[in-house]
Protein backbone atom coordinates (compact mmCIF):
# COMPACT_ATOMS: atom_id res chain seq x y z
CA UNK A 1 0.00 0.00 0.00
CA UNK A 2 1.29 3.69 -0.91
CA UNK A 3 0.97 6.82 1.35
CA UNK A 4 1.40 7.98 4.99
CA UNK A 5 0.26 4.76 6.26
CA UNK A 6 3.31 2.64 5.47
CA UNK A 7 5.79 4.92 7.21
CA UNK A 8 3.33 4.68 9.59
CA UNK A 9 3.43 0.85 10.23
CA UNK A 10 6.95 0.55 9.65
CA UNK A 11 7.22 3.34 12.51
CA UNK A 12 5.45 1.48 14.91
CA UNK A 13 6.72 -1.95 14.46
CA UNK A 14 10.73 -0.07 15.21
CA UNK A 15 8.95 1.90 17.89
CA UNK A 16 7.60 -0.89 19.58
CA UNK A 17 10.94 -3.77 19.11
CA UNK A 18 12.83 -1.37 21.35
CA UNK A 19 14.49 0.28 18.26
CA UNK A 20 16.45 3.02 19.76
CA UNK A 21 14.33 6.35 17.73
CA UNK A 22 15.99 9.97 17.33
CA UNK A 23 13.28 13.15 16.48
CA UNK A 24 12.93 16.49 17.78
CA UNK A 25 10.40 18.84 17.96
CA UNK A 26 9.02 21.06 14.83
CA UNK A 27 7.66 24.22 16.57
CA UNK A 28 7.85 26.69 13.94
CA UNK A 29 4.84 26.82 11.02
CA UNK A 30 6.96 26.25 8.44
CA UNK A 31 6.99 22.91 6.06
CA UNK A 32 10.27 24.17 4.70
CA UNK A 33 11.79 23.35 8.43
CA UNK A 34 9.88 19.97 8.32
CA UNK A 35 11.45 19.57 5.24
CA UNK A 36 14.83 20.21 6.34
CA UNK A 37 15.02 18.34 9.44
CA UNK A 38 13.38 15.23 7.42
CA UNK A 39 16.30 15.60 5.05
CA UNK A 40 18.98 15.66 8.32
CA UNK A 41 17.85 12.24 8.65
CA UNK A 42 16.01 12.59 11.63
CA UNK A 43 14.15 8.65 12.56
CA UNK A 44 11.46 11.18 12.99
CA UNK A 45 9.56 14.28 13.58
CA UNK A 46 7.79 15.96 16.37
CA UNK A 47 4.75 18.30 15.30
CA UNK A 48 4.10 20.49 18.15
CA UNK A 49 -0.14 21.59 17.50
CA UNK A 50 0.06 22.10 21.77
CA UNK A 51 2.21 25.23 21.79
CA UNK A 52 3.14 25.47 18.48
CA UNK A 53 0.88 27.89 15.88
CA UNK A 54 -0.94 25.43 13.90
CA UNK A 55 -4.33 24.34 12.47
CA UNK A 56 -5.17 20.95 11.16
CA UNK A 57 -4.07 22.42 7.70
CA UNK A 58 -0.90 23.52 8.99
CA UNK A 59 -0.23 20.03 10.28
CA UNK A 60 -1.21 18.66 7.36
CA UNK A 61 1.24 21.07 5.10
CA UNK A 62 4.17 20.10 7.54
CA UNK A 63 3.32 16.15 7.44
CA UNK A 64 3.02 16.88 3.44
CA UNK A 65 6.46 18.51 3.41
CA UNK A 66 8.40 15.16 4.55
CA UNK A 67 7.29 13.93 1.54
CA UNK A 68 6.48 10.14 3.81
CA UNK A 69 10.30 10.01 3.57
CA UNK A 70 10.13 10.83 8.12
CA UNK A 71 7.59 10.06 10.20
CA UNK A 72 5.91 12.68 12.33
CA UNK A 73 3.75 12.31 15.58
CA UNK A 74 1.38 15.11 16.17
CA UNK A 75 1.45 16.40 19.62
CA UNK A 76 -2.65 17.49 20.15
CA UNK A 77 -3.29 20.40 22.08
CA UNK A 78 -6.09 18.92 23.89
CA UNK A 79 -7.36 15.61 24.17
CA UNK A 80 -10.74 15.73 22.04
CA UNK A 81 -11.57 13.33 19.84
CA UNK A 82 -12.18 15.92 16.52
CA UNK A 83 -8.32 16.95 17.53
CA UNK A 84 -7.01 13.22 17.28
CA UNK A 85 -8.81 12.26 14.16
CA UNK A 86 -8.29 15.34 12.52
CA UNK A 87 -4.46 14.80 12.97
CA UNK A 88 -4.81 10.99 11.71
CA UNK A 89 -6.68 12.11 8.80
CA UNK A 90 -3.98 14.67 7.33
CA UNK A 91 -1.51 11.73 7.83
CA UNK A 92 -0.05 11.50 10.82
CA UNK A 93 2.28 8.52 11.97
CA UNK A 94 0.21 8.83 15.25
CA UNK A 95 -0.85 10.95 18.43
CA UNK A 96 1.11 12.42 21.31
CA UNK A 97 -1.33 12.95 23.87
CA UNK A 98 0.21 15.89 26.39
CA UNK A 99 -0.65 15.82 30.50
CA UNK A 100 -2.25 12.09 30.66
CA UNK A 101 -2.65 11.89 34.27
CA UNK A 102 -4.96 8.91 34.98
CA UNK A 103 -5.93 6.13 33.42
CA UNK A 104 -9.47 7.23 32.35
CA UNK A 105 -7.80 9.87 30.27
CA UNK A 106 -5.30 7.22 28.62
CA UNK A 107 -8.28 5.54 27.91
CA UNK A 108 -9.95 7.96 26.15
CA UNK A 109 -7.07 9.03 23.90
CA UNK A 110 -6.96 5.35 22.89
CA UNK A 111 -10.86 5.29 22.41
CA UNK A 112 -10.68 8.34 19.97
CA UNK A 113 -7.55 6.75 18.26
CA UNK A 114 -9.06 3.32 17.30
CA UNK A 115 -11.52 2.55 14.88
CA UNK A 116 -13.98 0.11 16.22
CA UNK A 117 -14.42 -2.52 17.72
CA UNK A 118 -11.24 -0.90 19.20
CA UNK A 119 -12.42 2.41 19.80
CA UNK A 120 -14.86 4.75 18.44
CA UNK A 121 -12.39 7.37 15.88
CA UNK A 122 -14.85 8.69 13.47
CA UNK A 123 -14.64 7.59 9.84
CA UNK A 124 -13.96 10.33 7.16
CA UNK A 125 -12.60 10.77 3.56
CA UNK A 126 -9.11 12.22 3.85
CA UNK A 127 -5.64 12.41 3.04
CA UNK A 128 -4.55 9.10 4.87
CA UNK A 129 -5.93 7.31 2.67
CA UNK A 130 -5.32 9.70 -0.31
CA UNK A 131 -8.59 11.06 -0.12
CA UNK A 132 -10.18 7.49 -0.47
CA UNK A 133 -8.47 5.74 -3.23
CA UNK A 134 -7.29 3.67 -0.38
CA UNK A 135 -10.31 3.52 2.05
CA UNK A 136 -10.60 -0.02 2.46
CA UNK A 137 -6.74 -1.12 2.92
CA UNK A 138 -6.41 2.33 5.11
CA UNK A 139 -9.31 1.26 7.65
CA UNK A 140 -8.02 -2.72 7.77
CA UNK A 141 -4.48 -1.45 8.68
CA UNK A 142 -5.16 1.74 10.99
CA UNK A 143 -5.34 0.36 14.36
CA UNK A 144 -2.35 -1.75 14.19
CA UNK A 145 -0.38 0.71 12.05
CA UNK A 146 -0.92 4.18 14.26
CA UNK A 147 1.14 4.81 17.17
CA UNK A 148 -0.29 6.00 19.96
CA UNK A 149 1.84 7.71 22.60
CA UNK A 150 0.70 9.12 26.29
CA UNK A 151 3.07 11.86 28.02
CA UNK A 152 4.03 11.36 31.30
CA UNK A 153 4.58 14.93 32.56
CA UNK A 154 2.87 15.40 35.58
CA UNK A 155 3.70 14.54 39.34
CA UNK A 156 0.19 13.17 39.30
CA UNK A 157 0.88 10.41 36.13
CA UNK A 158 4.03 9.48 37.91
CA UNK A 159 2.07 8.10 41.58
CA UNK A 160 -0.18 6.59 38.49
CA UNK A 161 2.38 5.27 36.16
CA UNK A 162 1.31 1.15 37.36
CA UNK A 163 -1.63 1.47 36.56
CA UNK A 164 -1.25 3.43 33.30
CA UNK A 165 1.43 1.09 31.88
CA UNK A 166 -1.62 -1.33 32.26
CA UNK A 167 -4.00 0.59 29.64
CA UNK A 168 -4.34 -1.29 26.33
CA UNK A 169 -3.66 0.64 23.03
CA UNK A 170 -1.28 2.83 24.77
CA UNK A 171 2.31 2.30 22.63
CA UNK A 172 4.64 4.65 24.47
CA UNK A 173 5.17 6.78 27.52
CA UNK A 174 7.04 9.40 26.91
CA UNK A 175 8.26 11.50 29.87
CA UNK A 176 7.99 15.47 29.43
CA UNK A 177 10.59 16.58 31.67
CA UNK A 178 10.26 20.39 31.98
CA UNK A 179 5.94 20.22 32.88
CA UNK A 180 7.41 17.99 35.11
CA UNK A 181 9.80 19.77 36.73
CA UNK A 182 7.00 22.49 37.28
CA UNK A 183 4.52 19.84 39.10
CA UNK A 184 7.31 19.19 41.43
CA UNK A 185 7.43 22.95 42.31
CA UNK A 186 11.09 23.26 40.64
CA UNK A 187 10.18 24.62 37.28
CA UNK A 188 12.83 24.11 35.01
CA UNK A 189 14.89 22.02 37.24
CA UNK A 190 15.24 18.66 34.66
CA UNK A 191 18.34 17.84 37.00
CA UNK A 192 17.03 17.94 40.34
CA UNK A 193 17.00 14.63 42.26
CA UNK A 194 13.62 14.72 42.46
CA UNK A 195 12.79 14.97 38.76
CA UNK A 196 15.37 12.58 37.79
CA UNK A 197 14.04 10.09 40.75
CA UNK A 198 10.65 10.42 38.92
CA UNK A 199 11.97 9.94 35.41
CA UNK A 200 13.81 6.80 36.66
CA UNK A 201 10.53 5.79 38.57
CA UNK A 202 8.98 5.57 34.89
CA UNK A 203 11.40 4.21 33.39
CA UNK A 204 11.88 1.30 35.95
CA UNK A 205 8.01 0.54 35.82
CA UNK A 206 7.87 0.91 32.07
CA UNK A 207 10.75 -2.14 31.24
CA UNK A 208 8.88 -3.86 34.13
CA UNK A 209 5.80 -4.00 32.13
CA UNK A 210 7.29 -4.34 28.55
CA UNK A 211 6.40 -1.02 27.27
CA UNK A 212 8.07 1.35 25.20
CA UNK A 213 9.48 4.36 27.17
CA UNK A 214 9.92 7.77 25.47
CA UNK A 215 12.28 11.31 26.52
CA UNK A 216 12.35 14.42 25.55
CA UNK A 217 15.51 16.85 26.18
CA UNK A 218 17.17 19.82 25.01
CA UNK A 219 20.72 19.22 24.75
CA UNK A 220 22.23 15.91 22.90
CA UNK A 221 24.48 15.14 25.97
CA UNK A 222 21.68 14.68 28.54
CA UNK A 223 19.12 13.18 25.75
CA UNK A 224 22.41 10.35 24.84
CA UNK A 225 22.91 10.29 28.97
CA UNK A 226 18.86 8.99 28.27
CA UNK A 227 19.14 6.30 25.73
CA UNK A 228 22.14 4.88 27.88
CA UNK A 229 19.24 4.51 31.15
CA UNK A 230 17.10 2.70 28.54
CA UNK A 231 14.60 5.39 26.91
CA UNK A 232 14.25 4.43 22.98
CA UNK A 233 12.38 6.91 21.68
CA UNK A 234 13.84 10.01 22.45
CA UNK A 235 13.40 13.67 21.10
CA UNK A 236 16.56 16.26 21.16
CA UNK A 237 16.19 19.74 20.80
CA UNK A 238 13.25 22.12 19.13
CA UNK A 239 13.81 23.72 15.75
CA UNK A 240 13.72 27.04 16.96
CA UNK A 241 16.52 26.66 19.00
CA UNK A 242 18.39 25.08 16.78
CA UNK A 243 18.39 28.32 14.01
CA UNK A 244 18.76 30.52 17.40
CA UNK A 245 21.99 28.68 18.41
CA UNK A 246 23.19 28.06 14.79
CA UNK A 247 23.07 31.91 14.19
CA UNK A 248 24.10 33.17 17.32
CA UNK A 249 27.10 30.83 17.36
CA UNK A 250 27.81 32.11 13.15
CA UNK A 251 27.99 35.57 14.28
CA UNK A 252 30.01 35.14 17.86
CA UNK A 253 32.32 33.64 15.17
CA UNK A 254 32.93 36.34 12.83
CA UNK A 255 32.84 38.92 14.90
CA UNK A 256 35.71 37.33 16.89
Amino acid sequence: MSGPLVCGNNFRRRVCSGEVLVGTIVSLNSPQVAEILSDAGFDWLFIDAEHGAYDPLAVEALIQATGDRTPCLVRIPVHEEAWIEKMLDVGASGIIAPQVNTVAQARQVVNYSKYPPQGERGVGIARAQRYGVQFENYLAQANDALLTVIQIEHKDAVDNIRELVTVAGVDVLFIGPYDLSTSLGIPGQVDDPAVQESIAEVLGVCREAGRVPGIFGIAPDTVSRYVEMGFTLVGVGVDAMFLSQAASQALRDVRA
